[in-house]
């Protein structure tokens, strides 16, 4: 395996990063999955893509993820009159759905669903929360407001209102098609914009029908308020803090982002960290040292990745960034603090048979000082919850459905495999220990702990626990 580590890199695709070259650099560097952005792009160019990355994928015999990421609905206001106008603070101002151009005293607000959500003293928030007015008045189809923080609000700027649950379904009709296109392209992951609570993510069960993992991005207050919910009816989560902290206070979002990453490792579902961790190589070679201290605290938490968006999308050095990432995590997880901090709290094991057999197998791979923790499985599940004990080994996945395998791509410490389902015991402990050395997790004389479903192709019915001896 080339990239021996935990933690996994989710690198975004885009114009920086297009080609077959520049693609295969960047897993080089150490991208373990692919975001796709619908927000950006065209249905060919994800198409494109795509086939780069299965290409990549089939050329080294390793499986990579996908995550198709939904643009969601997109609020903004409409346009002015010379493009732009300047906002003081005192000033009225009007927003209403009337379909003619701006000026400095009111502008188009084309979404009757904020109308009908907002009330009197309800904050908006204008351009990534750089403009801050208060509602005075609200009727059906218009708001009068006074400008808290002025500035420059120009064409089609971004809406946010942080306190408001806003009558819209997470999907717009543009996600729809863009869901139906890349569910057919064979996307492992959706990543679902804007969800409020949980009937979004029902909604978007429905559609997608198993054909993808779901990975609900919490980037809204609301979001927040229904959080277990929303993380038990997902099969992953991502930190989305770009828009998090434009709707909630900038010191609330650290304290948000360890809440989330725990949240997951308790229910074993895998937890994305993203947005902004290093922004500024966007357009520099090398990140402050906040962003790597960012990056390194998300690690320290547990989470399962760490994510690069316009770093490595359209920024000038997106190899660069990936290494970096790449440099931070293995920095950290080779420190003498990392186990302490990562040991610092394990999520209870539920009363089930697979739980106590991953909470086993952690041990005794400590105790035996195993090469690595080894699990067959099919649908994933027991991948899962190995990877939620986070044991100090590797754990070795040997997976025989592919979809599984692309999917687990991004989870903590496991290095997944397509394999045939053993046939019995004795085949089972051949495949592992000829896997184990095939991807140079062990030598011979390395002893491994091998964990399986007995009657062998059983989903979900981890109940065995094997020591085996690679010869």
């Amino acid at each position: 395996m080339r990239h021996r580590r935990s933690a996994k890199i989710l690198a975004t695709l885009g114009p920086s990063s297009s080609s077959a070259k520049q693609i295969k650099a960047l897993y080089d560097a150490g991208a373990d999955a692919f975001r796709f952005n619908f927000s950006h792009g065209t249905h060919d160019d994800h198409k494109r893509r795509y086939e780069i990355v299965r290409g990549i994928e089939a050329e080294l015999g390793r499986p990579i993820s996908i995550v198709m990421d939904l643009q969601g609905p997109k609020l903004r206001v409409g346009v002015f009159d010379n493009d732009r106008v300047e906002l003081e603070a005192g000033q009225s101002f009007r927003f209403d759905l009337e379909d003619k151009p701006g000026d400095i005293q009111r502008v188009q607000l084309p979404h009757i669903e904020i109308f009908q959500a907002i009330d009197k003293g309800t904050e908006l928030l204008l351009d990534d929360g750089k403009i801050r007015l208060e509602v005075d008045k609200v009727g059906k189809d218009f708001a009068e407001t006074t400008v808290v923080a002025g500035g420059t609000l120009s064409n089609r700027k971004g809406v946010n209102v942080p306190n408001a649950v806003l009558p819209l379904s997470a999907l717009t009709d543009k996600d729809r098609r863009d869901l139906q296109f890349g569910l057919d392209l064979g996307a492992d992951w959706v990543a679902l914009s804007f969800v409020q609570r949980p009937e979004d993510v029902a909604e978007a069960r429905r559609l997608i029908a198993g054909r993808a993992a779901i990975m609900v991005k919490i980037e809204k207050p609301a979001a927040v308020s229904h959080l277990d919910q929303i993380i038990e009816m997902a099969d992953g989560v991502m930190v989305a803090r770009g828009d998090l902290g434009v709707e909630m206070p900038p010191e609330d979002v650290p304290g948000l982002q360890k809440r989330m990453i725990r949240a997951c490792r308790d229910s074993g579902k895998p937890v994305v960290v993203a947005t902004q961790m290093l922004e500024s190589m966007i357009s520099a070679p090398s990140p402050t040292r906040a962003e790597a201290s960012d990056v390194a605290t998300a690690v320290y938490d547990g989470a399962d990745a760490v994510m690069l968006s316009a770093e490595t999308a359209a920024g000038q050095y997106p190899i660069e960034a990936v290494s970096m990432m790449d440099r931070i995590i293995r920095k950290v997880e080779g420190g003498q603090l990392y186990r302490s901090y990562l040991d610092a709290y394990h999520a209870e094991a539920e009363r089930t048979t697979a739980d106590a057999i991953m909470l086993a197998a952690s041990g005794v791979a400590t105790t035996m000082r195993a090469a690595a923790i080894v699990t067959y499985t099919t649908t994933g599940s027991t991948a899962l919850r190995a990877a939620r004990e986070r044991p100090d080994r590797p754990i070795l996945g040997l997976i025989t459905r592919e979809s599984t395998a692309r999917r687990l791509a991004l989870l903590w410490g496991l290095h997944p495999m397509v394999c045939e389902d053993a046939n019995d015991i004795d085949e089972m402990v051949e495949r592992a220990c000829a896997a184990a050395l095939d991807t140079d997790l062990a030598r011979p004389g390395s002893s491994l702990v091998i964990t399986a479903g007995m009657p062998f192709g059983t989903p979900g019915a981890t109940n065995l626990l094997r020591i085996a001896w690679v010869s």
